[in-house]
This record gives C-alpha cells, structure tokens and sequence, in this order.
C-alpha cells in the first residue's frame, strides 16, 4: 500500500491494513503462516515523515540446529522516521548528528506501507532459533535428527585432514 505524503496534511492519518502472506516477500529468511495485521498511525512535520505502528503475525522459520520448523509469533511495535532527501546540489558532504542516524531517507513524496512492514519483520526476526534449548541437532555423519533418533554413528571420528595433527596431540 503506496501512501501519497502531500495529502497526508497536518492531522495524523490512523490505519488498520492486513497484508497477505505472499504481499511481503521477506527473501526466504521465515515463511509467514497468517495474514500480516499492521495498525498504525502516519504523522508529518516539517520535512519528517513519522510511522508508528504494531504488526503481529506468525512466522514459520527452520531450527538452526536441527532444521525442524519452528512456529514463532511476530509482534512488533516501532517508529520510523523518514527525512526528505537532500537536493543533487547539497550532495556533496552531509554531516549527520547522532540522533539522525536512525531516519530513512525518502526519494518522493511517496512511503510504500508493505516495504515499512517488510523491513521491520526482517529486522524482528532472530538469526539463530532453536526448537528447543537443548535441541542435539543433526548427525554428521548420516544426517539424523539427534532429537528422534539414537543413531550408531562413531561420536569422535576424526575428519581424515586433521588426523596428523591429532597424532600430534596425543604424543604430548
């Protein structure tokens, strides 16, 4: 959903918008199971764009260990601040403040409400998950999952590339 800023006037505009699973494409990092709930609110003053909002959906992402799916909710709450772009001439070198680090900047007067979500979800989702604390993941030798099966493989064979070295470790 496009949002057009100059009719956004003075007053903030609220929003309740559902997005589809496969309206957000989040690049494979998860897989969104329900419909995507974004409440919000769109602000303007001066030359900054304010989106404030909650987003809850449930996400499907594959154990780090084990590759087993785990299912994870997504409850966001965020504001970002969008500053209009600086014109070609004054390109030349910007210095930022500190607390100017965090604003996007905004190349027409148009903010993308699906592309805001998608990055916030990105942003919430965890690099490593684990279906549980103690998940013992796969095996590798054969590739079981350590969690279902006992499998019968050698625990400590040695990769044959570091064999001289752990002849090396046991003459000390």
């Amino acid at each position: 959903m496009i949002i057009d800023l100059a009719s956004l006037g003075v007053s903030p505009k609220q929003f309740e918008i559902s997005f589809a699973p496969e309206e957000i494409d989040i690049d494979g990092e998860a897989t969104i199971k329900s419909e995507i709930a974004f409440n919000g609110q769109l602000s303007r003053i001066d030359e900054r764009t304010f989106v404030r909002g909650a987003i809850k959906a449930d996400a499907e992402m594959d154990c780090t260990r084990c590759l087993e799916p785990v299912e994870r909710p997504v409850d966001i709450t965020f504001e970002d601040v969008f500053v209009e772009a600086v014109a070609e001439s004054d390109k030349d070198e910007v210095e930022l403040a500190v607390e100017q680090l965090d604003e996007a900047l905004l190349e027409s007067e148009e903010i993308d409400l699906a592309e805001v979500v998608r990055e916030q979800i990105l942003l919430d989702l965890p690099e490593q998950i684990f279906c549980k604390e103690d998940c013992r993941g796969l095996c590798p030798q054969c590739g079981g999952n350590r969690n279902l099966i006992d499998c019968s493989c050698e625990r400590d064979q040695v990769d044959p590339r570091w064999a001289a070295l752990k002849e090396l470790q046991n003459l000390n």
